[in-house]
């Protein structure tokens, strides 16, 4: 105790010099402007937020676990560890919160709601009694549904007696159990009155093969009459039979929502004659709304040429990723030559792209100058398409062409 006795005496001056003498203000270690001390937070006035993860505008499968990370920096510096970033995403209700370390915060995010989602990055930091500093950014990425094995679908507009395609389908078909194949059949531009037994001898060894076969109906886009429609689609029925048609498929359909009535009297139609008949609709495009997806099992969302199927992006349609994608189908036609086919297929089958009902064909078509028939054959690299379709389900490498 007699040591401390001369720094008391010493210290027993005024006020002012005590202060000055043991170090000044009781603020002095604290004080929020102080930049001579890098542990001490500066009176935040600039906050940033940025997404680092995941990539903007990419698409995940529904359920796919997801980080969600967000770079926060205060007054152009990384932000103090331990602040917090509040996350969320729209549509849904996911909602989480992370801190910061080294300037980055992240969290898990699942998200359960197919689509388009917003995901947002918040923070607010203050200091002392200054106002808080906030900041949000947001990141644009898309879910879809998990996907189905990839189909081929066939527009088999090819008359039995004209060569032997049918005979190629069916054997495409038993060589490759593991490939849903289905075949558009055409017979007279889907206007008949009586059965063919070319027809029905070829539908016959298709379908024992494994096949599905689909009748073709043509709508007029929306123009021709529902009784017209409906007697095509008895025709198939009656004719030929439930035990070799398996559903329709509705080509030339409009994508004009005030068209939309009309097709959900077709759609019930065919329905009412079997709940598990599937129909098929072929606006060629993506139609104007998402109601097109109630008035139809499949949507042929593209049918056009290989150099269009390049540049395809259900992105400028969300909605799209909303729809499994056994519920799309594109139809590739000018894909020149097989290893086209396989980068085609490969770009179907992609969380992009989701397709899942697909042909592509080396045959030509000028929808400009309307010339060609690409649906008159099956492609040359037939069995290559199949065993490509099978490769890409089972996640092997498509065989060599």
């Amino acid at each position: 105790m007699a040591r401390i006795r001369p720094l008391v005496r010493w210290c027993s001056l005024s006020l002012a010099a005590l202060i000055a003498a043991c170090g000044g203000g009781g603020g002095g270690s604290s004080d929020a402007s102080n930049p001579s001390n890098p542990n001490t937070p500066t009176t935040p006035t600039s906050v940033a937020v940025s997404f680092a993860a995941p990539e903007a505008e990419n698409v995940y499968g529904v359920g796919t676990a997801l980080s969600l990370s967000a770079q926060v920096t205060v007054n152009g510096a990384a932000a103090v560890d331990g602040t917090p970033v509040s996350f969320s995403a729209s549509p849904g209700t996911f909602s989480a919160s992370g801190t910061t370390r080294s300037g980055v915060a992240t969290v898990a995010f699942s998200g359960t709601t197919p689509g388009r989602q917003q995901l947002s990055a918040s923070v607010s930091v203050s200091s002392g009694s200054s106002a808080a500093a906030t900041a949000t950014a947001t990141r644009i990425v898309y879910l879809r549904p998990a996907p189905a094995a990839l189909e081929v679908l066939v527009p088999a507009y090819f008359h039995p007696s004209s060569g032997t395609e049918w005979a190629r389908l069916a054997s495409g078909a038993a060589a490759n159990p593991a490939v849903k194949v289905t075949a558009i059949v055409n017979p007279n531009n889907g206007e008949f009155t009586a059965a063919e037994a070319a027809y029905a001898s070829a539908l016959g060894a298709f379908v024992s093969a494994g096949g599905k076969v689909v009748g073709y109906v043509y709508t007029g886009y929306g123009a021709r009459s529902l009784a017209a429609v409906k007697a095509n689609i008895d025709a198939y029925f009656a004719l030929y039979g439930r035990n070799l048609i398996s559903g329709i498929f509705l080509d030339e359909m409009s994508s004009d929502a005030s068209k939309l009535s009309g097709y959900r009297e077709i759609y019930a139609y065919i329905k009412a004659k079997g709940a598990d008949l599937r129909v098929i609709g072929n606006p060629g495009m993506v139609p104007d709304t998402a109601d097109y997806a109630t008035v139809a099992d499949v949507l042929v969302t593209f049918e056009a040429r290989n150099t269009t199927y390049a540049t395809y992006d259900p992105r400028t349609t969300p909605w799209l990723y909303t729809l499994a994608n056994n519920r799309q189908s594109s139809l590739v036609h000018n894909t020149a030559t097989c290893a086209d086919m396989q980068k085609a297929v490969q770009s179907a089958a992609s969380p992009l792209y989701n397709a899942g009902l697909v042909y592509m064909t080396d045959l030509q078509y000028d929808p400009v100058k309307d010339i060609g028939n690409p649906w008159e054959s099956l492609p040359s690299y037939w069995t290559a398409l199949l065993q490509t379709v099978g490769a890409v389900n089972q996640g092997r490498t498509p065989p060599a062409c």
